[in-house]
Parts: structure tokens; sequence; C-alpha cells
């Protein structure tokens, strides 16, 4: 059955080229998607035929390249993917769903290559019925929303049942049979996925392939050691999981070959899934999921909010039930998952996005009916994969999109990655020690650095076993380096700024936070020249639509070699924030460290109990858990250069001063000073 309407919809997609043969616009849209949609169906028919990786390299590139050519660089002009686009050619009345329609049929790539037959089915029968509409003089706006919604909805329990039973499922999807294809001389199996390679992916590959043996053991074992550490320092048992969830960017196959090994050693069978492409199940620009070059970082900015065009509260309650009876369906399969282990990349050339009118955009009730939907589905989740049997690991290198000196850059992010956690967790002791006898902490900037915070902090009961600050070294986020808290909410008012910071894969420039009581109550940036659109763009990207949100974490990173080695190659505004929250203080907005599982005591490598983990808001979970969380969670670092002075203030006695003038003075401190003064780091 789907075989005969996939053939249909090959068929019809054919018919649809040479029908639309008009300059009209409507036709020209047609024949413009319609071509796009007969590439997958060559490229599909090839995979089908069988041992497509053993066909020629050129040829295996020619069918990359294709598939992405009409969004790609000046070319995103002129599609019809675009959204200024759409609407100057199409007229503001049909825009925004046929642009939404032209985007959505790009999930048929990774269908093609997966051989996923009713995937292509399902979008081939969409489009033909759209145009089927246009051709019968019935295409208006609203034939148009209410044929994109019924796919929405109907297709639930297809794509979204799907991708949560292969998130869970081990050892199959296309990554399983590109590892097996993978040879070290013959970079043919990056074609293998369907995602975009690039000649930065390709370069990626060469150099990971062309590193000695010992330090791609390294590199693996760093990742999966953390993976492994993350379970003992939180006192979770490893041994009742079954399946861990690999996470990675192109190009890093011969690592993660290496790591899969590793893991099956701990009893644990990898799990891997593509990052996701369709609207439905996008979590705005985040790649959750293997994924290979981005395109065009403008295309993903004008679609982060397509799910808008049919997000209602009906949708809502039908993607929960989905959702809810996959995981009773599936319960045994999701309850061995011990989380995600990622290898994330950094160095890309920096974008500038620009905001678009004739995109999508949530209204202020579907904002609020998403942070119910996130909450209500978090808590699904963690009713089948409970957070306090689960963990993480996260690690980052760069790419060689960061320039000419990426090879050394490499090199020392690698030593970044294996610095020795147990000296960092004697230094971070002391800090900790004196942090553990004050009231707050002071936060000054210097320069044109206009930060002045006061963190108010949790009162100890029992100095003797308990302590506010987490010794973190290099378990779940690599590499090592910072104490954090979560911060006391009332008190906790001030002006936190930075002069620069990258931040969910965008920049803000000059960003400036107020915070009184702990929540963010104004907030501003120099990105645009309208001080509308810098708050929108903050609210949108840090707030994600919220009116405000707490400070969850306050935290002092340690990693001084990671700073100096930024300041070697001139890339601090390259560096991602799993390592740049370790070079200096950092702030996070939205949910504490320890969100969903503040019950589970967390102890240090010295005994005591972190009792700091808990704040006003999630507390509101014993009355109403959907006042309590807001499943977000966004590091905002000030480098040691801007930082004036950062001392613990007493009730009693003079304050402490742990750092000023961007070095630590702190007695027991001093070594971490030891990298910002050597010139030959």
């Amino acid at each position: 059955m789907v075989k005969e309407r996939l053939a249909l919809g090959m068929d019809k997609i054919t018919e649809i080229i040479r029908e639309a043969n008009t300059d009209m616009p409507l036709d020209t849209y047609f024949r413009q998607v319609a071509t796009f949609l007969e590439k997958t169906t060559r490229v599909y028919q090839k995979v089908n035929a069988g041992n497509y990786l053993e066909r020629d390299v050129n040829e295996l590139k020619e069918d990359n390249q294709s598939l992405y050519e009409d969004i790609r660089g000046e070319n995103y002009e002129s599609s019809f993917c675009n959204p200024d686009y759409a609407r100057e050619c199409l007229g503001e009345e049909l825009a925004s769903h046929l642009c939404f329609l032209a985007a959505e049929v790009r999930i048929a790539i990774p269908s093609a290559y997966e051989g996923q037959e009713e995937y292509l089915a399902i979008i081939y029968e969409l489009f033909t019925l759209v145009y089927t509409l246009y051709r019968q003089g019935e295409l208006t706006k609203k034939s148009l929303q209410q044929a994109i919604y019924w796919h929405a909805s109907d297709y639930l329990d297809v794509f979204l049942a799907d991708r949560l039973i292969a998130g869970a499922t081990p050892e199959s999807g296309i990554a399983f049979t590109v590892l097996k294809a993978y040879q070290k001389d013959d970079l043919r199996y990056l074609y293998g996925y369907g995602e975009y390679v690039g000649e930065e992916q390709l370069a990626l590959a060469t150099f990971i392939n062309q590193l000695p043996e010992e330090t791609i053991t390294k590199m693996a074992s760093v990742f999966t050691e953390g993976y492994r550490l993350g379970f003992v320092a939180t006192g979770k048992d490893l041994s009742i999981k079954g399946t861990v969830s690999l996470r990675f960017v192109l190009g890093f196959e011969r690592v993660i070959i290496k790591a899969i090994a590793n893991f099956k050693e701990m009893g644990l069978k990898p799990v891997i899934q593509r990052a996701a492409s369709s609207a439905l199940l996008k979590q705005g620009m985040s790649k959750v999921g293997v994924y290979g070059g981005i395109v065009n970082k403008q295309f993903d900015y004008d679609h982060r909010f397509d799910q808008g065009l049919f997000f209602d509260k009906k949708y809502v309650q039908r993607k929960l039930e989905v959702m809810q009876t996959t995981f009773e369906h599936h319960g045994d399969l999701q309850r061995l998952l011990a989380g995600p282990a990622v290898i994330e990349v950094f160095g890309e050339e920096f974008t500038p996005l620009k905001k678009k009118e004739s995109s999508l955009a949530y209204t202020k009730e579907q904002e609020e009916l998403l942070q119910t939907y996130e909450m209500k589905a978090a808590s699904i989740q963690n009713t089948y994969i409970p957070r306090e049997e689960r963990s993480f690991t996260i690690v980052a290198y760069p790419t060689p999109e960061i320039g000419p000196e990426f090879a050394e850059i490499f090199a020392d992010v690698i030593k970044i990655n294996t610095l020795d956690y147990q000296l960092y967790q004697k230094v971070q002791q002391s800090l900790i020690d004196a942090l553990d006898t004050g009231e707050a902490v002071r936060i000054i900037g210097s320069g044109d650095n206009q930060t002045d915070l006061t963190v108010n902090l949790w009162k100890l009961k029992d100095p003797q076993r308990e302590t506010i600050f987490e010794n973190c070294v290099a378990d779940v986020n690599i590499p090592v380096g910072e104490v954090f808290t979560s911060p006391v909410l009332a008190g906790t008012s001030g002006v936190l700024h930075v002069s620069q910071v990258y931040l969910n894969e965008l920049q803000f420039e000059n960003l400036k936070i107020t915070l009184t009581d702990g929540m963010v109550t104004d907030y501003t940036c120099t990105n645009f020249d309208s001080e509308s659109e810098n708050r929108q763009y903050i609210k949108e990207n840090i707030l994600y639509n919220r009116e405000t949100l707490p400070l969850g974490e306050f935290a002092i990173g340690t990693n001084t070699l990671a700073y100096a080695v930024a300041r070697k190659y001139g890339i601090e505004d390259k560096f991602p924030i799993l390592i740049a929250e370790k070079m200096g203080p950092h702030f996070a907005l939205g949910d504490t460290c320890y969100s969903w599982s503040e019950e589970i005591p967390v102890y240090n490598p010295d005994g005591k109990e972190i009792v700091a983990r808990d704040n006003a808001c999630s507390l509101l979970r014993k009355e109403d858990v959907q006042k309590a969380y807001f499943n977000c969670h966004t590091d905002i670092t000030i480098p040691y250069d801007e930082i004036g002075s950062l001392a613990v203030l007493r009730a009693e006695g003079e304050d402490v001063l742990l750092i000023k003038d961007g070095v630590f003075v702190y007695p027991g401190t001093e070594i971490l000073n030891e990298p910002l003064m050597n010139k030959e780091v």
C-alpha cells in the first residue's frame, strides 16, 4: 500500500513539473518545489537500489549538493523557503503557508536516504493536495491552513511516535549503516547520512582520520569516562541502564566508533538518530541528534517558529496524547536510556541574522501554550525516564572554519578537555570553603563593563556537613573548571553586563540584564539599531518568549587555561558556552542545575552535602509543577578581564576577595593564574 502511494506521488510530482509551465508566480512556486522533490526521488531510487556508498565520490557529492543548492548562499534570496521572497512573489495572503510548505517538504531529504517510503509518500501527498487546490481554483488561506493543520495533527502518530521509539532503540537507523561503511582513507561514508556535506565537514573528517591512534583514544576516553563519572558523582546506578544516546556532528565518526566500544564495556548499547528536520519535531534552531553542515543559518532562523502555523490547544493535546501513548507502549525501552553523550563543535564564522517581519512567529497565547506543552512533555518523559536515574556528558571541539591555526587550536582544546581534575578539585575546594562563610557574593565589572550584581546565598545550618557550592570537575560538562550554586532569589539584584557573548548559536553585543530579587526585570543589547528589535531578540532567544526568568545558577569558572588559549588565538567569541562558562563567573537564566531532581542528595568529594539545590521557583513544584520549571538554562559568562572584583560578603567581619582585576587572589587559588601569565600558552 505504501509503495503504491509513493509511486502515485512520484508520478504526480513529474506531472506538476510538466503542468506548471507558465511564468505565473504560483506556477513558478509549484514548479520550483516539485523540482526539488523530483531530485529527492532520484536519490531515493539510487539508495533503494543498494550499494549506494560504493558509487563514485563525485556522484555522491553531486547528489548531496543538488538537494541543498536552493537554500545555499545567494540562492536563498530567490528561494520560496525565504519568507521575504515568498511574500514578494506570492502576496501576503498565501505566502506564510506556502513558504512553510516549501521548507517542510525538505524532510524528504533524510527520508530518501533512510528509505522511509511512508514519510516520502506523506510529504508528496501534502504537496500534491495543495497543488490540486490550486488547479481547482480553491487555493485560499483557509484551505491551505486546513490542509497543513490536518497534516500536522494526523501524522503526529507517525512522525512523533517514530522519533520517540527510534530515540530509544539501540543500533538502528542510518548512522549505523554509515559507521559500518567507515573507512579512514575513503570519505564516501559521509554522504550516507543525507546531511549536508560541505568543505568544512570534509576537512574535519580528513583531519580527525589523520590523527594518531593515541589521540583518538584520549578523545574517546575523556568523553566516555566523563559520562561514567557523571553517574558516580551523583550516586546514580549506571548498571540499571542499557543504552546511551550519542549525538555528534559529521566528521567525528572515528572517535564515535571508539566511544561505542568504550560504552559497550560499561554495558551500554548506542542509540543514534539524526537531528529533526520537520517543524512537528524541531526545537527552534537546536540540533538534537546527528547533523551535518549548517547550510544556511538564516534559513534556520527564519523557520524556527514554523510550528506557530498550527500550534493550538487541540494540536498540543494531540501531541501530548501521542507522546503519552508511545511511552506507555514502549516504556521498557525508554527506561533503559541512561541519557545523552554529546560532541559539539564551534568556530563557525559568525553570520549576522536578519529578523524578518515575514517570518512566522508565535502569538502571546501560543507562547504561553508552548510553555505549558514543554512542562507537560517534560513531566511525561520524567515519568518513564526518571531524572534521578539519568545523566549526560558534553564535550566540544573546533571545526576547520575557526581559521588557519585550526590544527594548533584543536590540539590545545584537547589539552583543555583533559586537564587534571584532581588538581582542580583541590583548588576549587579552597574557593568553596571561602564561599561557604558568606551571606552573598558581589560581582563588579571593570572598565566598560557595567556589571554590579549581588547574589544572595543559601544559609548553612550545619557547616560541618553541608556546603553551598558544587565542586564540578570533568564529568557531565567537559572541560573541568567551575563551582556553582542555586542562588537565593530574594536579595539577588543588580545588573549583569557582558560586552560580547555567543548563546544558543547566536551572538549578543553588550548584553545587559537587570535582576530584582532574582528575576529578570529589564534587558537590552546593541545588536540592532532599534531598541525594540534588541529587546525582542533577547526575549525570543534567551527568555524563550517569557516575560521573565529566574537566576537559576551562579558559578565561578576556574579554567584559566581555556581563557588563555582563547586569548592566544583571538577566538574568545568562538568558544561555545560549554567552555566559555569555565572562563569566568557565569550566571544561568532559567532552571537550576538540579531541576526535576532536587530531592536527591548530592555530595562533594569532601563528603559534604550540597544543600543549595532549590530556589523559590523550583519549590513551587510542591503546589503546582507547571509553575516550578521553565525547561531552559542559558549560561552567560563575564570574562576575567571584565571583572573588577568578586567578593564574598560576610555578615560579620571583612569581605573576602576571590578575584581582583581579573586574577584569582584567594590563598590556595594562585595556581589558576599561571596560564594567564604564561605567554607560551
